[in-house]
């Protein structure tokens, strides 16, 4: 059995919990988030001790894999109303910089032109520097995919670690041309 989906999900007080039909939905102090589960998952919720439990059918490949990922995302949407993910990223290069206005996120990154991002529903930026940028949401994979959007404008690269950078990625740097004596 997975080891992951066999843990039930633990319901901390704030936080209501709603089954109908193949619909989650989570309720917290800074959102709501709901799920479609799988129709061949089956998910309970026990009031009493405030635990939600996924189960799975049989063993097939498939059930297994979808076993662990429903509970994995009913976790995450608890976590996110309780207290919202955060990623922040870097912005490293002479030059390179990072504002907000309104909802567009521009950054200036070694192109000839500004490079604009329209922020997704139910996220929020902040830029508290120039070279520094600062996503926030309750949803887990808003959060990453936006990060991982603007990350991908400008990757680090590996001579001079010039680009945007997750806040603590290291970036394997390599050594440039070695020029020698010449004859």
């Amino acid at each position: 059995m997975s080891r992951i989906g066999r843990q039930p999900v633990a319901i901390p007080d704030g936080v209501d919990v709603t089954i109908s039909g193949n619909q989650v939905t989570v309720k917290g102090k800074h959102g709501e988030l709901s799920y479609e589960v799988h129709p061949l998952m089956t998910v309970n919720y026990d009031a009493d001790s405030r635990q939600v439990h996924v189960t799975r059918p049989n063993d097939q490949r498939e059930n297994r894999a979808l076993h662990g990922l429903t509970r994995s995302l009913i976790n995450n949407m608890v976590s996110g109303v309780q207290e919202p993910f955060v990623k922040r990223l870097e912005v490293v290069g002479v030059g390179y910089q990072a504002s907000l206005s309104g909802d567009v996120l521009s950054l200036q990154v070694g192109f000839a032109n500004t490079v604009k991002l329209t922020l997704p529903d139910k996220v929020t930026c902040n830029v508290p520097s120039p070279t520094a940028i600062e996503i926030k949401s309750i949803d887990k994979q808003a959060v990453g995919q936006f990060a991982a959007d603007i990350r991908n404008v400008r990757p680090p690269e590996p001579y001079k670690g010039k680009g945007i950078r997750f806040q603590g990625e290291h970036i394997r740097r390599k050594a440039g041309k070695a020029f020698g004596s010449g004859g």
